[in-house]
C-alpha cells in the first residue's frame, strides 16, 4: 500500500496532508493537519513529526513526499532521506480544489495572504490547470487594515466584530444613488463604493465588517469576471480565508447576484497541500 505525504510550507504555517493508495487503486486520504512555528524548517518538521506519529505511520511506509508553497524553498535537504519532490503551487491548488468539490471543471481560488486564480480541467486522466492571475487583496490586506484602522490583527477578534457590524455605515451602496424604478433589473443592494459611506459614528464593528466586505468583493468580482471569461459557473473557494466566517457569507451572498456557483468545499483550507500529495499519485 503506497503512502504519499503533501506539505504545503508557508512563512510560519505548514500543513500537511497524507494518502494512502490501496490495492484497489482507490485511495483514502489521512486528515490534513498545520502547525506554526517560528520559521519554515522547524514549521515543516514539526508538522512532518505530529503528523507521521500521529497516523502511525513509519519512514517505511512512506512512497514520496510532495513539496510546496513559497517556504518550501528553505528546505534545501531530503527529509529523514525520503523521496522529496518539488511541485507547482499553482498546479496543487487546481488539483486539490477539484478534488474537494468532486467537479471536473471549474475556477479554484486560493485565499491565503493573497489570492491566485486557476483554471483547472479534468482531460481524461489528467488534470491541466492554467494560471490566470491574481490579487494582492487577501488575508494579509484583511488583517493588516484591522491591526492599522482598529487595533485588532487577529481573526477571532476580527470575525467577533463583523457579527456586530453595520454595512450601512462604511458602504456607498447602489440603492443610495440609484432611483429603482430607472434600473428595475440592478441589485440595488450591491456595494457602489467600499467605504464611501465611511460615517463619522460608524464603530469598530462597522470598520471590521467594512474592511472584510471590501476583500471578499473584490475576490469575488475578480473570480466572477473569470469564470465568465472561461464559460463557467462553479468558483471553488479554498485557503486559509475561506473559513472565516464574514468573507463566507459575503461572497456566497453573491452568487444569485452574478449567477455563479460559490463553492465552500470541505477542508478547503487545505486545498493546496492535498492537490500537492494528489500530484504524486496522478503521476
Amino acid at each position: 500500500m503506497r503512502t504519499v505525504i503533501g506539505i504545503d510550507v508557508g512563512g510560519s504555517t505548514t500543513k500537511i496532508v497524507g494518502f494512502r493508495e490501496n490495492d484497489s487503486d482507490s485511495i483514502q486520504m489521512i486528515e490534513p493537519q498545520f502547525v506554526h512555528a517560528a520559521d519554515p524548517i522547524t514549521s515543516v518538521y514539526g508538522a512532518f513529526g505530529r503528523f507521521t506519529s500521529q497516523n502511525g505511520i513509519g519512514l517505511n511506509d512512506i512512497d514520496c513526499v510532495m513539496m510546496t508553497g513559497v517556504g518550501s524553498t528553505f528546505v534545501q535537504q531530503p527529509l529523514y532521506s525520503l523521496d522529496c519532490r518539488a511541485v507547482s503551487e499553482f498546479s496543487s491548488i487546481g488539483l486539490g480544489g477539484l478534488y474537494l468539490s468532486g467537479l471536473n471543471e471549474a475556477i479554484i481560488v486560493s485565499m491565503g495572504t493573497g489570492t491566485a486564480l486557476i483554471h483547472a480541467k479534468r482531460d481524461g486522466k489528467k488534470t491541466v490547470t492554467t494560471y490566470l492571475g491574481g490579487t494582492g487583496v487577501g488575508g494579509g490586506t484583511l488583517v493588516g487594515l484591522s491591526r492599522k484602522i482598529i487595533g485588532v490583527d487577529t481573526i477571532e477578534h476580527i470575525e467577533q466584530l463583523c457579527e456586530a457590524g453595520d454595512i450601512d455605515k462604511i458602504d456607498l451602496r447602489i440603492k443610495d444613488i440609484s432611483d429603482k424604478s430607472l434600473f428595475p433589473s440592478v441589485n440595488h443592494e450591491l456595494t457602489a463604493a467600499n467605504f464611501g459611506k465611511l460615517s463619522d459614528m460608524a464603530t469598530k464593528e462597522d470598520i471590521a465588517l467594512g474592511i472584510a466586505n471590501m476583500v471578499a468583493e473584490t475576490i469575488a468580482m475578480m473570480s466572477i469576471f473569470v469564470a465568465r471569461g472561461h464559460g463557467l459557473r462553479d468558483i471553488v473557494l479554498t485557503g486559509n480565508l475561506s473559513s472565516v466566517k464574514p468573507v463566507r457569507k459575503i461572497i456566497g451572498g453573491l452568487s444569485d447576484a452574478f449567477d455563479v456557483n460559490f463553492i465552500f468545499p470541505d477542508n478547503a483550507q487545505f486545498g493546496t497541500v492535498i492537490g500537492a500529495a494528489l500530484g504524486a499519485l496522478n503521476e
